[in-house]
């Protein structure tokens, strides 16, 4: 006598009955036990959806275990072609606002390119949300494309500037409609491997990073070209009447370059025909027992009608997101004070820099930067974990930041070394940070929400950035005034200030504030 057969239950349907119907003459005792003890993984195997792109990449990701290559150097281009105006006005910005003929004194110019850099990141502030959900409801590919067609248009405005209210307009368009970072952070954790996620992040970083420091060197390398290379550009020619438009120009045509190539970005967001004559319409999952059998779990229709979470609720997205804020409210101060203080004369404890000193600078340091994240953060993000790595970069750019002052004092090759080393090591340090939160922030939430929570992220950081050049540029003006005051003179005090808010967030990182996702 067999053994008895158990009813394996939402499995295949036969000719000979219902689900819960089974015919005993038809199978031996072992196969109902392999039956019975394969059901449950069976039933926790992904199903596809027939035309949904996300399933659709989903699939390439299960049938390669390797890097995605492709996908990956999208990131990359997309991310540093976003990145890139960012930060290029800086190294000019001083000598802009200049000719702009708006401040009355030297010691005022700070203040007002404070208001130009900070412009930007307002009305990214304002629409990052908005973007956001966009990306989530139709797609990341229309979003990422409007952001690089924004960048092609708005910041080749933004060279012609013949008046500092059209910089600050221009800007702040470019901000507003320039809504891809979010979605591209998602789309790099989207396109590989659960064990590559680390790299993908790491990638947006890269050349996020790499964008506001080559960004920087464009602008100081090609900015008034009539006066830099006078044997290729007369004062009379196109660029000799517009000074500032040659790095504004180079972003652009390598943004239409970068356009043209995203046409074929594969799209990852899932598109699901929930419903079609009555049924969940699902791609064919083959069993072990029937090729034309169907699986479809109760979990599978609970995610389809389940509401999603408040994401302002989630304590470990926030209590991320806020650390994030603070890192990226003391990065974006960093960028406009070093620029300012480059190029500012010794007499008010600058380096006396030219702009394209300040590029060469911000040249290398990106070079440098792209070794690091290609060669050694995965290695210690291995190490370390992402939450441990950022505390330690937070623990090492305090000392390091507390040095800059006194390098005014430096001259010649000394200096140019000196320079050269903090500043390739202070966004090495920064950029550790800024991964570390990166994965955080996308492993707090689910996929379907993770463009609304980048979207979160960005508005808040937004804000904060925008904060940012404004304060900076009014605390280096103050700065400049106090050269022989008793407590932190001149630029000391500059410094110390972005001291106290590395430490605040260096703080904030730790528990009960910060709370790691659960796995």
């Amino acid at each position: 006598m067999p053994d008895p057969i158990p009813p394996v239950p939402h499995l295949v349907r036969s000719s000979w009955g219902t689900t819960n119907s089974w015919p005993w003459c038809c199978f031996s005792a072992s196969v109902a036990r392999d039956m019975a003890e394969n059901t449950e993984p069976l039933l926790k195997r992904k199903v596809y959806f027939d035309g949904c792109p996300g399933c659709k990449q989903d699939r390439r990701k299960e049938a390669s275990s390797g890097i995605p290559y492709k996908e990956f150097f999208y990131v990359w281009i997309i991310t540093l072609c976003t990145a890139l105006p960012i930060s290029s006005l800086f190294p000019f910005i001083y000598f802009m606002i200049r000719d702009l003929h708006v401040a009355k004194r030297e010691e005022d110019i700070g203040f007002y390119a404070g208001f130009v850099g900070a412009s930007f990141m307002f009305g990214r502030a304002l629409t990052s949300l908005f973007w956001g959900v966009v990306a989530d409801r139709y797609g990341r590919k229309p979003v990422i494309l409007l952001g690089i067609f924004s960048v092609t248009i708005f910041n080749t405005l933004f060279g012609l500037s013949t008046s500092y209210w059209m910089a600050i307009t221009t800007r702040f368009l470019l901000g507003s409609l320039n809504g891809l970072l979010g979605p591209i952070k998602a789309y790099s954790i989207e396109v590989c491997r659960q064990e590559h996620q680390a790299l993908g992040l790491s990638l947006v970083t890269t050349a996020w990073g790499i964008g506001l420091i080559v960004g920087p060197a464009l602008g100081g390398f090609f900015a008034q070209p009539a006066e830099k290379y006078p044997e290729i550009f007369s004062q009379d020619s196109f660029f000799g009447r517009f000074p500032y438009f040659l790095p504004c120009l180079c972003i652009s045509l390598f943004a239409v370059c970068v356009l043209i190539g995203s046409l074929w970005l594969p799209e990852t967001l899932h598109k699901h025909n929930s419903k079609k004559n009555g049924e969940t319409t699902i791609e064919d999952v083959e069993t072990p027992y029937s090729s034309d059998s169907k699986c479809h779990t109760d979990k599978d229709e609970e995610s389809d009608t389940q509401p999603k979470a408040n994401l302002f609720k989630n304590w470990p997205l926030m209590s991320s997101v806020i650390v994030y804020c603070i890192f990226s409210l003391h990065d974006m101060a960093y960028t406009e004070i070093f620029s300012l203080w480059a190029v500012s004369d010794k007499s008010y404890g600058g380096l006396g820099f030219s702009s394209q000193d300040v590029g060469e600078v911000l040249a290398i340091s990106g070079f440098g930067l792209l070794v690091f994240q290609i060669l050694l953060y995965p290695r210690i993000e291995k190490l370390l974990g992402p939450v441990s790595s950022l505390r330690v970069a937070s623990v090492l750019a305090i000392p390091l930041l507390a040095a800059y002052p006194f390098m005014s004092k430096l001259s010649g090759l000394q200096l140019t070394l000196i320079v050269n080393c903090a500043s390739l090591l202070k966004n090495v340090l920064s950029v550790m940070i800024v991964i570390g939160l990166f994965i955080l922030q996308n492993n707090a939430v689910s996929q379907e929400q993770r463009g609304a929570a980048n979207g979160i992220a960005m508005t808040a950081m937004s804000f904060f950035k925008a904060i940012a050049p404004a304060a900076g540029g009014a605390i280096f003006s103050w700065a400049q005034k106090r050269q022989h005051a008793s407590f932190f003179p001149g630029d000391q005090m500059v410094f110390f200030i972005l001291n106290v808010v590395e430490l605040i967030g260096l703080l904030f990182s730790f528990k009960p504030f910060l709370i790691e996702p659960s796995k």
